[in-house]
């Protein structure tokens, strides 16, 4: 139901300006009355059918349906005596607004009844404003038969858009509380004890160390093969996670400089091949990052993307040719800066920032190597 100021109604195929127009029309049918005794009982009804109106909107319970029939009978009176049947519209749309599907039918006949009987006796009785407009009003008995159920349906469609909007969100958090509860499981499932073994072989090679150095030694290689395998295991978890592709970051960031009219080059694409799943996640994080930032705030005109393949670390540099940073960098800059840093101190990356005709950001994740297996983290 809509609040009590809603009285011109929303989205039912006419302006704001023509619901005004009802209500200041009365008026002028009362006006134009022969006596000033019609007049007064005239005002006297519209002012009561307004108030009625209002209250329709505010009260619950019996009092909505006392003040409706008053509506109603103020309606026929109109139409009868004046030649004035809009008022009708404004109870069709109240009708529509009703939630309860009894209630809307119940209401809806005997409005459409008492409308139709009106406009009966007004054609009959040959009333001469009510014969002026009779193309309108044949034209409002037709808003007063479809008014009601296109109101009626369009609040429940919005109503059920509602319930599945808030159905898809709370689906979205289950999956995400699924997965996060998923991939704890499989950690402490393959790590938890692992971990537990490599704690108590510790222990008890400190403790055989000085005095059965073989056994010492023994514990220390079941503690390497323990780790290794424990390694294993978590890059087959990450391997199986869904993590954000280089490759269409890249594309997704071309088109987002070409929509802001920029100039984009890149270049060394094929160095990143074969990247560590962990490591392209944070490049791919850190890229659009970096890239929604050029075009927020650099106003430049070209961003250049490198991507380098280093011995000893792989680093992604982006350029633009902008105004370079400000010394009160906006709090959304800010804080995707800080975003970036955290991502990459979690793989014991670094970020460089320089600032000359235009911002230079230089992304680095160092290589870690081991060297008994030959494998690259």
């Amino acid at each position: 139901m809509y609040h009590w100021f809603h009285i011109f109604p929303k989205n039912t195929g006419l302006s704001l300006y023509a619901w005004i127009v009802f209500c200041l029309l009365p008026f002028y049918f009362i006006i134009r009355s022969s006596t000033l005794y019609e007049i007064i009982v005239g005002v006297a009804m519209i002012m009561l059918f307004f108030t009625t109106y209002r209250l329709s909107f505010i009260k619950r319970g019996w009092t909505v349906y006392v003040a409706l029939s008053i509506e109603m009978l103020i309606s026929v009176g109109m139409t009868i005596y004046f030649g004035y049947v809009y008022f009708a519209l404004f109870i069709a749309f109240f009708i529509g607004n009703l939630k309860s599907r009894a209630g809307f039918i119940s209401l809806y006949v005997v409005h459409l009844s008492t409308t139709v009987i009106a406009f009966t006796i007004g054609s009959l009785l040959e009333n001469e404003g009510f014969m002026a407009q009779l193309p309108f009003n044949v034209l409002s008995i037709l808003g007063v038969i479809l008014l009601p159920f296109t109101i009626y349906h369009r609040n429940r469609r919005e109503e059920l858009e509602s319930q599945l909007k808030v159905a898809n969100e709370r689906i979205s958090q289950l999956m995400v509380v699924e997965e996060r509860q998923r991939i704890a499981r499989d950690l402490h499932d393959t790590l938890g004890q692992k971990l537990s073994l490599i704690g108590l072989k510790s222990d008890l090679a400190r403790k055989l160390l000085k005095v059965k150095p073989d056994l010492a030694e023994q514990e220390l290689e079941d503690i390497n093969q323990t780790s290794r395998t424990a390694l294993r295991e978590v890059r087959e978890i990450v391997s199986d996670m869904r993590t954000a592709r280089l490759k269409d970051e890249i594309g997704h960031v071309q088109a987002l400089l070409a929509s802001s009219n920029m100039t984009c080059e890149i270049s060394g694409e094929g160095s990143f091949k074969h990247l560590p799943l962990l490591i392209e996640d944070v490049f791919c994080m850190c890229l659009k990052e970096s890239v929604t930032n050029v075009v927020k705030h650099s106003d430049a005109t070209t961003c250049t993307i490198q991507l380098e393949n280093h011995p000893n670390e792989w680093r992604m540099i982006v350029k633009d040719d902008g105004v370079g940073l400000q010394h009160e960098l906006p709090v959304r800059k800010k804080s995707g800066l800080i975003g970036m840093k955290e991502r990459l101190e979690f793989v014991n990356g670094e970020l460089d920032i320089t600032s000359s005709q235009g911002t230079v950001l230089t992304f680095a994740i160092p290589r870690i190597i081991y060297q008994n297996e030959g494998e690259v983290l």
